[in-house]
This record gives structure tokens, C-alpha cells and sequence, in this order.
């Protein structure tokens, strides 16, 4: 096995759409790329002259349609017109991002190239919420859709060499469901993009009536599944009238949640940004007080990794990767899922004690890109010397 390694990424969702996926993969694509490495990305864009186009620096997009519910997304119509490309770079090892379209494609050229194959388990796609979200609106099918989405999971993953999760608990989850083969890798944070030392304050003077206003920041997708029903309860408890809530980002229940706000009588407290571009993000982060998500469904969190980072407190339910994540009383507070007035008040603490969260950095560390891509190259490591050796 040669020192340099050319590793094949596929994935559904690629910039210029903004999520934890598409973080972890630049993420991962720059500094293994700072390494000497050589990564190549192939996804699923738009492209009305060609049906693989060239997005930039060994990123390859296959023609696709825009997803209906989330027209930021875009599913491959014929994602197996990567061979062509793929069979010239000639990759060590293919890493599949999804288990959808672009995944099968992967799938299917590392079996029939006989190149090994890693998978990571991004996101709960599983969980009910999410494919009531995202899926049909036919009853029949989404119920079908629920049924078989472990099963699915099961079969796709199980195909892999090795399955990455970017959790503890998410590989327990996995190995309950009989998805073998399982490492964890954390998801990176890059702390030259988000620190400290950013400069926030031109977003917040477009926000913050005044100097005195606190500034409650959530940054993702605005959809069913993140709960973010949770804070705007608790936003509507909280009388004190310099917390300002910030929504940054967009997605199909961004209409819904504004006219939450408006129902509860807290447009005055509540600002939703829509679609942030990736270079003002840091910037979002410094100009807040703290962050908070309701989410139940993460396998990890790269918001609060972004957040600590930026050494900002966290608040987040307690479940699932969050609750490995903060640590009460060091870096933030966790409240009970679901319960918004657990929310309020955990809210209200962190606001109250903003200086005694003195447990920030040493949070982040572990999470650093040095760090995450020392194990992810081990990984890959043991995947290609696993299989030439079989």
C-alpha cells in the first residue's frame, strides 16, 4: 500500500447546500488533501449541458433533479455514469457518505472494481419524523418506508468493509441493529474557520436592539424532525425581553416555524435568517451568547462542535450524541427532550452564569482536524491492507 492514498467520496448533498454531511466531507476532503492525499468527490448537481460536469477541484457531479421537499438537495438520475471517471482515477478506497443514490452507485463500482468500501452512518435516516418529513405524502408507502429503512440500513451497511459512525452511541444503536463491522470516528471541526477570535459584531448590530440583548443562536436545517418547535415554546416562557432567539438556516418547515412564532407572540423575540452562506456562518456563531438545539435524532452534532469552538456555551436535549457532548456546568447545559420548559430554564442558567462556563476548549480538542483525520486515515489504513490481504 503506497504512503499517498486516492480515496473516492460519494455523497447525495454537496455545497453550494450546507449541512453537517457536507461540513464533515470538506472537512475531511482539505486536510486529508493538506496531507498529500488525493480525494475526489462525486455527487449528485445540476447541469444542463453535460451529464457529469466538472464542479472544481476533482469534484464531479452527476445531472440530477431537485429533491421536492428540500429543493436545496438533488438526486442522481443516472449516478452510475461515475464508472467512467472512477476507472480513470483508479482510488485505494471508496467512502460512501449515503446509503441512497450516489451510495448504491458506490456500492456497485467498488464491487465490481474490486476497490474496499467505507461507509459512514451520517444521519438517523431511520427515524420516523424524518421519513414523514421527507418521504411520500401516500400513507401506504411512508408506512412501508418506516418498516424497511433498518432493514435497508442492515443490507447497504453490511456491504461495506467497515461502517464509521461518528459516535459511541450511534455504533451501539448500529450494532443493536446488527450493522457489523462498526468504528467511530468523530466528525472534525475546523478551529481556523470557527474560534474565538471571530469577528461577530456587524451581524450582531443587524440583529441586537441594543448591548444588553443576549442572543440564543440555532444553526441547521429548518425541518420537522429538529424539535425547533421545543425552543420557540420556550422562547415564548422566557419573559425577559433582551433574549433574542436566531434561526439560521432554511428548510421545508422554515414557513411553518415563522408562523409559530407569529401564533406564540414572539416575533419581536425570534429572527430567521433563511440561507446563510458558509463564509458568514463563523460570524453568526460570534455575534451569539450561546446555541441551543432540540434535536433527538443527531449521531453526532457538528453545530456544537461549531459552537464550542467558537467558545460559545451549548444547551441541547439530552439524548442520543449530545448528551456525551455537553458536559453541565463545563461547556453548557442539557435539558429533558422534548420538555421546553426545561429548555427555558436551562436557557435562562446559561445566560445568568455565562463566565463560569470555563470547560469550552478543553471540549473541543478531540474534535480537532488533526486529531479526527489521524483516525479516519487509520481506518482507511486497515480497510486496504484488510482486503489485499484476503
Amino acid at each position: 500500500m503506497t504512503e499517498t492514498l486516492r480515496i473516492a467520496f460519494y455523497t447525495d448533498t454537496y455545497l453550494p447546500a450546507v449541512d453537517g454531511v457536507v461540513t464533515s466531507i470538506i472537512n475531511s476532503k482539505e486536510e486529508l488533501e493538506r496531507r498529500g492525499h488525493e480525494v475526489y468527490v462525486f455527487t449528485s448537481g445540476e447541469s444542463r449541458t453535460k451529464l457529469v460536469s466538472n464542479l472544481g477541484k476533482n469534484v464531479f457531479a452527476v445531472h440530477g433533479v431537485k429533491f421536492k421537499k428540500y429543493p436545496q438537495y438533488r438526486l442522481a438520475l443516472f449516478p452510475l455514469l461515475t464508472s467512467v471517471k472512477l476507472t480513470e482515477i483508479k482510488p485505494d478506497l471508496i467512502h460512501a457518505h449515503t446509503p441512497f443514490m450516489m451510495g448504491i452507485s458506490a456500492l456497485l463500482m467498488a464491487k465490481s472494481n474490486r476497490i474496499p468500501i467505507a461507509g459512514t452512518f451520517h444521519t438517523f435516516f431511520t427515524n420516523k419524523k424524518v421519513l414523514n418529513a421527507y418521504g411520500t405524502d401516500s400513507e401506504i408507502w411512508r408506512r412501508m418506508m418506516i418498516r424497511s429503512a433498518w432493514p435497508y440500513a442492515r443490507f447497504f451497511y453490511n456491504k461495506c468493509n467497515k461502517v464509521i459512525a461518528p459516535s459511541e452511541v450511534t455504533k451501539n444503536i448500529l450494532n443493536r441493529h446488527r450493522i457489523n463491522n462498526t468504528v467511530v470516528v468523530p466528525n472534525s471541526v475546523d478551529t481556523k474557520r470557527f474560534n474565538p477570535n471571530v469577528d461577530g459584531r456587524a451581524i450582531r448590530r443587524g440583529i441586537a436592539k441594543n448591548k444588553n440583548e443576549r442572543i440564543v443562536l440555532y444553526v441547521g436545517r429548518m425541518s420537522d424532525e429538529k424539535s425547533i418547535d421545543v425552543i420557540l415554546k420556550a422562547a415564548r416562557m422566557l419573559k425577559d425581553e433582551n433574549i433574542k432567539f436566531v434561526f439560521a438556516g432554511t428548510g421545508p418547515s422554515l414557513h411553518k416555524y415563522q408562523q409559530l412564532a407569529a401564533k406564540y407572540g414572539i416575533r419581536e423575540k425570534v429572527y430567521f435568517t433563511g440561507f446563510v452562506d458558509s463564509s458568514d456562518l463563523p460570524k453568526y456563531y460570534a455575534a451569539s451568547d450561546l446555541f441551543c438545539t432540540a434535536s433527538t435524532f443527531e449521531t453526532q452534532g457538528v453545530v456544537l462542535l461549531e459552537a464550542m469552538a467558537s467558545g460559545k456555551p451549548v444547551v441541547g436535549a439530552d439524548y442520543l450524541a449530545i448528551k456525551d457532548i455537553i458536559k453541565n456546568g463545563k461547556n453548557g447545559e442539557k435539558f429533558r427532550p422534548g420538555d421546553s420548559n426545561s429548555c427555558a430554564k436551562k436557557i435562562e442558567r446559561v445566560i445568568n452564569n455565562i463566565s463560569s462556563y470555563n470547560g469550552i476548549e478543553n471540549s473541543i480538542n478531540k474534535y480537532s482536524l488533526k486529531n479526527t483525520t489521524d483516525i479516519l486515515l487509520d481506518v482507511y489504513k486497515q480497510i486496504i491492507t484488510g482486503y489485499t490481504s484476503s
